[in-house]
């Protein structure tokens, strides 16, 4: 009879012929491993201060023995959802999806944010183990360490709106950005446009590549030029819109129409063709990209790429749920349809605006 082990982590050791043998204990995988007992616990539960090469050799001793985690019976109830930066009414969409599914579910809501500059971030996977929430929907963007520690308690995760490649059978939702980029740029050349400016968030972010590809794809179709001179990065904020608007006007050959990476960035472009002393659409006209509240608010109304975000959030929950209780899920990546909300920002170029550009 062995003694009782940390955490209960005891399996069925094989003998030579496969059938079940004496009790395995944590001591014997630490042993086996050549590591300590504190750090197969670590493994066993999920947290960090483990090298990614002892976690995975003490993971492939705890899966030959079978041993068996524990069931959603011991979670608690609670869905967890993970911000890096909690700002604007795109989270608040985020927010209002998943809650609209907890409700249904009867379960609470738990909202992490990390921070400015993710300053929270080294604690809150400890917090998240202890807490065993049922699942993880994450807007903030998961280490691979992070993920691990997640899988190894047992605890399901949806990545929501990735801004970079995942591996392989990681869950997610998002939209379809390239399309969205396409349909507002196709929206522009229908309208007579050219020279069709736009501003692009960071490279490293996933979403905005896709929308400046969706972007090209619309102009190369048209046989439009796509210069260096016609396409700007920028932070995904309203200040950044307005910097980068102001460089795009401020050419000789400037841009008669600008599509932004997204409603933020669109409402800098209008401070800055308001400063400019240009009117919006009858000199340049905006579109930008998510179809925000404020979108429909400012003067005029931005005509602007619809992003379903909390039928996203939705989707998110439900399948993290889903997955949390065990089912097969008939996909681990979905992705919702974006469409094009046309208001009072675009119009065909007037005749000054085709004439300078």
């Amino acid at each position: 009879m062995s003694h009782a082990e940390p955490d209960k982590a005891v399996a069925e050791r094989a003998d030579a012929s496969g059938a079940p043998g004496r009790p395995v204990t944590i001591s014997y995988i630490a042993e086996t491993a050549g590591v300590s007992v504190p750090t197969v616990s670590k493994v066993i539960n999920g947290r960090s201060g483990v090298a990614s090469e002892t976690r995975a050799r003490v993971e492939a001793l705890i899966n030959r023995y079978g041993y068996r985690r524990p069931t959603a019976s011991t979670r608690s109830n609670l869905v967890e959802l993970v911000f890096d930066q909690l700002e604007h009414m795109w989270g608040v969409e985020v927010i209002r999806g998943v809650e609209r599914v907890a409700r249904e579910n009867r379960v609470g809501v738990v909202l992490t944010e990390f921070g400015p500059g993710r300053s929270a971030v080294r604690y809150w996977i400890d917090d998240t183990l202890a807490r065993r929430p049922d699942c993880v929907i994450s807007v903030a963007q998961l280490s691979s360490e992070q993920r691990d520690q997640l899988r190894a308690r047992g605890i399901p995760f949806v990545v929501f709106d990735p801004t970079g490649e995942l591996p392989d059978g990681v869950p997610f939702v998002g939209a379809t950005n390239w399309a969205g980029g396409r349909s507002a740029t196709r929206h522009l050349i229908h309208l007579g446009h050219r020279r069709i400016g736009m501003i692009v968030g960071r490279d490293r972010i996933l979403c905005c590549r896709a929308r400046l590809d969706g972007y090209r794809s619309a102009m190369e179709a048209a046989e439009l030029p796509v210069g260096a001179d016609l396409v700007e990065r920028a932070e995904l904020t309203v200040e950044g819109g307005r910097v980068a608007a102001l460089r795009l006007l401020g050419r000789t050959d400037r841009p008669t129409a600008i599509f932004a990476s997204n409603d933020l960035q669109a409402v800098g472009v209008y401070h800055a063709a308001r400063q400019l002393g240009l009117r919006i659409p009858a000199d340049l006209s905006v579109v930008g990209f998510d179809d925000l509240p404020i979108a429909a608010l400012v003067d005029p109304p931005l005509t602007t790429v619809h992003q379903p975000l909390a039928q996203m959030a939705v989707a998110a929950t439900e399948l993290a749920l889903a997955l949390g209780r065990g089912e097969r899920t008939p996909s681990t990546g979905i992705e919702l349809a974006t469409t094009l909300t046309t208001r009072s920002s675009t119009a065909a170029p007037g005749h000054d605006s085709v004439s300078n550009g």
